[in-house]
């Protein structure tokens, strides 16, 4: 039934009618309360007949009414009259989203100002846990003075499904009034994966559709757009859009970047929260958006563009002289205490419950890690008498806990015990523990211990709080002890990551955007704020904190590597400030010595090509990406090819094509050509490449990879280049991918931690005979008879070959480093066949520690 002009509801007067759809009709009405003119949108008569639809109805209502945010839609009231339910919003002029897209792709720039204000729009409703889940641009109101609002927040899971012009071809609304599981929601076109499937609609689907409205924004065409409302539906789930840059060559590679992340297949794997999103949308501006705001603010009529740049140009000013004013009268620079001389690597210091003597672990002039303890009054410090003891944190009963170690310096991986700041004899408390904090009255411990192919979470000591198939450090318990801190990095062996927070229930959150890198982590002196070092492009790790709300600040910015260990009573900060570096060295083919082949500042794990002649390897750090770079270099030394994005995995045996992981997308590997050709793209939805092993088939015509699905352990696969899809070799639990010249014999690990010899035609599989539980498995030999094994973790690196038949092991080869101050990690080492040519990767860092005042 249509309102006729002068009707009532209440004391609202209908004047005209806006609009009618399936979501109600809208019409334009004056609140004679008030003296103001809002929209009023009716319920469909069906829905009102319900019951249960007005009870959510007005649930839904009231909820999005609580959202008092400029980029959402106004809620003002929502009530009854005469069998009709009607909801009160406020006025706005402009137009949809769509009939901007109707006129084509919208400039970068202002794609990027609607998508930080329909993200913030986002992260807000998000935070009061109201999710749209129907997010078009049918559901985006631009106004006339370009802000965007969302409509119908809160309220879309009440809408009906809509009629198709035509009667077959639609994507209108396929929604239904209950959230039943199984019961498809969304808008197709927009919907994400898990909507198509019928699955629990939550905040992660608002960001992929969010991801498909920005994709449009930027390249003038729906990126899920097919003949019918089925072959939509299967893009979504099995396809990738057209490359942004395909469409638009001056797209910004980070905001694509961006838009991929949002419209990840799985949720897990897009932007964490809303408010991640709008971090890494603000980060494209270089800025705050206060000139968005003005202009946004500026009315209907608009104003005068000289008299916004005035009151720009005022602002500036004022603020200018307000933060010189507030410099001169509080000093802002730290005041530092350099407390170590020595050339080495800083694993960890705290302070003594006093707060006058600091306890550190360190590696001096390239020795092992010992425990030392330094007086601040004489800077005095003597050994501890515990060699092979990595710190891990104290307590007020000035008691340490540590971490001891057998075997060589690289292993992180052993027995929790307390010992006397004093020093004297450790006394053992858990094995089999990677990392661990204490409790400040010591009667507890959380611990961080491998689970399958990841680590795991316990606080305290057998109570599971969070678990990863990457890897988790740093673990922190909060001040009142009812929280544990770390730091989350999805991929093993990599320091980029996420801070995250658990409560002792397991509910876990991640604070923070992924950092390119990630070190140290201390709670701040309030114990609301969580303090780290952390680099956002792959510059230097500056000091950063985040509130457990997830507001991230920068606190200090620094020239070095900033790594923070503890904060002291009186707010002083103990961290250090590392050079750290990634090298790639080469030996034989006929080099009198080693030769570096490290291109910028941070190289990674090499790959070798076949014949030796060519080295493969990423750059972190400054002067590349946050993920990475791969660089070709002839093992002449020859000058670096970049190659574009990422970590090399493996090189084809004629050396034209080289598999590549992006590290931020764990579910997709390239196939990159090393001289004139095209990227080749391979997307695995159903899988997690999280810890990847990669060998090309004999001929060339694929490859074998280790991965998983999700809850599941990880196996071998063979993926071919035709595109097919991958195809399991082993059984779960059977992971590798080091194949026999034949093609045959894979050498894996045995769900136990045993090295197997794998036979892919009979599924069969036997112990590879002889092998060392220390051993690493680098190659088959040519033959096809023996591998090629580095025995040993640590310099010098010991080479076997270890016959596959009876075990037999024969000395081969053994490689030494120069230099070994700073060598913190295994060195990862690649060979050829032959065994002629090597190539190894080490990390090196150096760093003083400090005692740091006046950090606010």
């Amino acid at each position: 039934m249509t309102l006729q002009p002068g009707t009532k509801l209440g004391r609202y007067k209908i004047r005209s009618q806006l609009g009618a759809g399936g979501m109600g009709e809208v019409y334009r009405a004056r609140d004679e309360k008030l003296n103001r003119d809002v929209a009023i949108k009716i319920l469909p008569g069906q829905s009102s007949q319900s019951e249960d639809r007005l009870l959510r109805f007005e649930q839904e209502a009231r909820a999005a009414g609580s959202l008092n945010h400029p980029n959402i839609l106004g809620v003002f009231d929502v009530g009854t009259h005469d069998g009709l339910t009607y909801l009160v919003a406020e006025l706005l002029e402009g137009e949809e989203l769509r009939e901007r897209l109707n006129r084509g792709a919208l400039p970068q720039r202002k794609a990027i100002e609607f998508a930080q204000q329909i993200a913030a729009g986002l992260a807000a409703a998000h935070e009061k846990g109201i999710v749209h889940r129907d997010l078009k641009p049918e559901n985006l109101f631009v106004t006339t003075n370009d802000r965007v609002k969302i409509l119908d927040f809160g309220l879309a899971k009440l809408s009906e499904p809509a009629a198709a012009n035509d009667g077959s071809k639609s994507e209108a609304a396929t929604m239904r009034a209950l959230t039943d599981p199984g019961t498809v929601m969304g808008t197709v076109g927009y919907m994400s994966p898990e909507q198509v499937r019928g699955n629990q609609a939550d905040h992660q689907s608002d960001i992929f559709s969010f991801g498909a409205i920005l994709y449009e924004m930027l390249a003038g065409q729906r990126a899920f757009r097919r003949e019918t409302t089925a072959e939509t539906m299967t893009a979504i789930l099995n396809e990738e859009p057209t490359e942004l840059s395909e469409t638009n060559s001056n797209i910004n590679p980070q905001l694509e970047k961006v838009v991929r992340r949002c419209l990840e297949k799985k949720p897990e794997q897009r932007f964490h929260s809303a408010s991640d999103l709008a971090f890494a949308i603000e980060a494209l501006t270089g800025g705050s958006g206060t000139t968005a705001a003005l202009a946004v603010t500026a009315g209907k009529k608009g104003v005068p563009w000289r008299l916004v740049a005035g009151i720009s140009l005022l602002m500036l000013t004022v603020s200018l002289t307000l933060l010189i004013w507030t410099a001169r009268q509080n000093p802002a620079i730290p005041k530092l205490q350099r407390l170590t001389f020595k050339r080495g690597l800083i694993q960890r210091a705290h302070f003594s419950s006093d707060g006058q003597t600091v306890q550190y672990a360190a590696a001096w002039d390239g020795g092992t890690y010992a425990l030392y303890s330094v007086r601040l009054s004489s800077l005095e410090w003597r050994a501890l008498g515990q060699e092979r003891a990595y710190l891990l944190g104290s307590s007020e009963k000035d008691e340490l806990t540590v971490l001891l170690v057998t075997g060589d310096q690289f292993t992180k991986n052993g027995t929790l015990a307390r010992i006397d700041q004093q020093g004297g004899a450790p006394r053992e408390i858990l094995e089999n523990v990677r990392d661990a904090d204490v409790t400040p009255d010591g009667r507890q411990f959380a611990v961080v211990r491998e689970s399958g192919t990841g680590q795991r979470l316990e606080f305290p000591v057998g109570h599971v709080l969070y678990e990863t198939d990457g890897q988790i450090t740093n673990p922190r318990i909060s001040p009142r002890g009812d929280r544990v801190a770390f730091q989350d990095h999805p991929l093993i062996r990599d320091d980029r990551g996420f801070i995250a927070v658990s409560d002792l229930d397991g509910k876990t959150k991640r604070l923070t955007p992924e950092w390119s890198s990630e070190q140290g982590l201390a709670w701040s002196l309030s114990g609301d704020e969580l303090w780290f070092g952390a680099s956002v492009k792959g510059e230097g790790r500056d000091l950063y904190g985040v509130t457990l709300s997830g507001k991230v600040r920068l606190i200090w910015r620094s020239t070095g590597e900033l790594n923070i260990f503890d904060v002291a009573r009186d707010g002083r900060v103990l961290m250090a400030v590392e050079d750290d570096r990634g090298e790639v060295w080469t030996s034989g083919a006929g080099q009198a010595t080693d030769r570096n082949l490290t291109w910028l500042a941070f190289a990674g794990i090499p790959v070798l090509s076949h014949d030796g002649k060519v080295l493969f390897f990423s750059e972190s750090g400054q002067g590349t990406g946050p993920n990475y770079n791969v660089f070709m270099r002839k093992t002449d030394g020859s000058p670096a090819v970049p190659l574009g994005e990422g970590r090399p995995l493996a090189s084809s045996h004629n050396g034209k094509w080289l598999v590549v992981q992006v590290p931020s997308q764990q579910h997709k590997l390239l196939v990159v050509p090393t001289g004139a050709g095209e990227s080749r793209s391979f997307a695995f939805d159903n899988l997690v490449i999280s810890n990847p092993q990669c060998r090309w088939l004999p001929n060339d015509d694929g490859f074998y990879l280790t991965a998983q699905e999700s809850g599941h352990a990880a196996r071998t696969y063979r993926v071919m280049l035709d595109g097919s899809k991958p195809v399991p070799v082993t059984d779960e639990g059977y992971a590798g991918a080091i194949i026999s010249p034949d093609g045959r014999t894979l050498v894996v690990t045995d769900p136990q931690g045993q090295l197997v010899l794998y036979d892919i035609l009979s599924q069969k599989h036997r112990p590879l005979p002889g092998v060392l539980r220390s051993d690493t498995v680098l190659s088959w030999d040519e033959s096809g008879n023996a591998v090629l094994l580095q025995s040993s973790q640590s310099f010098p690196i010991q080479i076997v070959r270890l016959d596959a038949s009876n075990g037999k092991r024969q000395p081969w080869r053994a490689l030494s480093a120069a230099d070994m101050t700073g060598i913190h990690s295994p060195p990862r080492l690649q060979i050829t066949p032959k065994g002629d040519v090597f190539a190894y990767s080490i990390r090196r860092s150096q760093s003083t520690l400090y005692v740091v005042e006046g950090l606010k």
